[in-house]
């Protein structure tokens, strides 16, 4: 039996953006959960897929409800899925993450979206000694093909204690490592859509090697677990 995302999930979100209130949705809260059931089966799947050529101990699904408490949008609700895949820690670093949105809004997005201080220094650490194998990897022709461009938060200038002149300062000064890759509507709710999925997320896992030794490992590549 095949799993898509249903097309009835973006047009509740398209409507949702212009009733973004607690009546309209309440008053949509059972078409909401029965499209809800659907979508995470949807991520029960990835989720199982994962699990055949990665090992994924946690897949979170978050919930539509906005925290507004910090912010000047003030909408109780979020108006798409989004759901992220834990990889076992701590000999497996990395995580993947799903967005289903409307108006060809869609995404996946893997990588390193918030290091703690002392990985994000280990990183730092490796590309100062040596950049190569990482450029060789986020450069391959295929793995582009997929995945496109590195991106994330940089700092403007060279983090404390490394030169501004190195050669790798272009990666030094990251402090976040991801990859996204965009989908549009007629992609999300095509029945190919679980296989494409699948098939990214296989082509990151080069990247997701490669970051995960470094990040088990210490400068003369004794492990540290």
């Amino acid at each position: 039996m095949s799993v898509s995302i249903p097309k009835e999930a973006l047009t509740f979100f398209k409507n949702l953006a212009k009733n973004n209130n607690r009546d309209w949705f309440n008053d949509h809260k059972k078409e909401f959960k029965a499209i809800e059931a659907q979508v995470k089966e949807f991520y029960n799947m990835i989720y199982n897929n994962l699990n055949i050529h990665d090992e994924v101990d946690k897949m979170k699904m978050f919930r539509i409800y906005r925290d507004v408490r910090f912010s000047k949008n003030k909408t109780p609700y979020k108006t798409h899925f989004g759901g992220s895949f834990h990889r076992k820690k701590p000999e497996l670093r990395g995580g993947y993450y799903l967005q289903i949105s409307p108006n060809d809004d869609s995404f996946l997005a893997t990588g390193f979206w918030d290091p703690n201080k002392e990985d994000l220094y280990r990183i730092r650490k490796e590309f100062e000694m040596d950049d190569s194998e990482f450029r060789d990897i986020i450069n391959n022709s295929a793995f582009k093909a997929s995945w496109g461009e590195l991106v994330g938060d940089e700092l403007k200038t060279a983090p404390k204690g490394f030169s501004k002149d190195h050669l790798a300062i272009d990666l030094i000064r990251k402090k976040q490592f991801i990859f996204t890759k965009p989908f549009t509507d007629k992609e999300v709710t095509s029945e190919g859509f679980l296989e494409n999925i699948d098939k990214s997320f296989k082509a990151i896992r080069p990247y997701f090697d490669y970051m995960s030794d470094v990040l088990t490992t210490d400068l003369n590549g004794v492990s540290l677990i």
